[in-house]
């Protein structure tokens, strides 16, 4: 290779697409990998799910991946979740319950800090909130927090509800479609965006 090519090639500009990264869970939905940058869920990031309401499929997206965490022994952190947590469709997707978390928090800045010390802990594989309202100062605390843990940062909320650009590596906006989950990629590392259809039954 000649130096200037090599030297072009190293230019910090220059957008290179990637290899998976080794650290990636898999979705459980081969469309849905195909169009991620890592082939599946980034650890050590912040992944924004944008919902037009609770129960449309958000979980059914993501239980696979938490299944898998929940088998290699590492903890979910649930904080501040809508509902409560049901435990016999959670044990029926193969989560352990002795692995789960369940943080209760009065208000969203609670919500949040208890979200970011779960994420820096070391301890969690993931750490899923529902925040009401959330500036973009919050959510880069929250991608730096994921950073520093290695784990996995799932933010729920309306699309509304956030003003201004965000930080996350990986954001999705996700909507019922017949019997399907519509997911479009709003954001994401390296990649254009792109538009999935998910079988519910999945």
């Amino acid at each position: 290779m000649s130096a200037a090519l090599e030297q072009l090639r190293r230019h910090p500009g220059i957008w290179r697409r990637q290899a998976p990264s080794a650290s990636a869970l898999p979705t459980g939905f081969p469309a849905l990998d195909a169009v991620l940058p890592d082939a599946g869920w980034s650890m050590g990031a912040l992944t924004e799910i944008l919902i037009p309401r609770e129960g449309v499929g958000e979980l059914r997206l993501v239980m696979p991946a938490l299944a898998d965490l929940s088998a290699r022994g590492r903890w979910l952190a649930w904080v501040g979740p809508p509902y409560v947590p049901y435990a016999p469709a959670l044990e029926a997707r193969g989560i352990a319950l002795s692995r789960i978390l369940w943080v209760r928090s009065r208000n969203t800045v609670q919500q949040l800090w208890s979200a970011e010390q779960a994420l820096r802990s070391g301890v969690c594989g993931a750490v899923l909130t529902w925040p009401t309202r959330v500036h973009p100062r919050r959510l880069r605390r929250l991608q730096l927090a994921a950073e520093s843990g290695g784990a996995w940062a799932l933010l729920f909320h309306r699309e509304a509800s956030p003003g201004g650009g965000s930080p996350a590596s990986l954001r999705l906006r996700i909507a019922p479609a017949s019997n399907n989950l519509a997911v479009e990629v709003l954001k994401c590392r390296g990649r254009p965006g792109a538009r999935v259809e998910i079988p519910l039954d999945e």
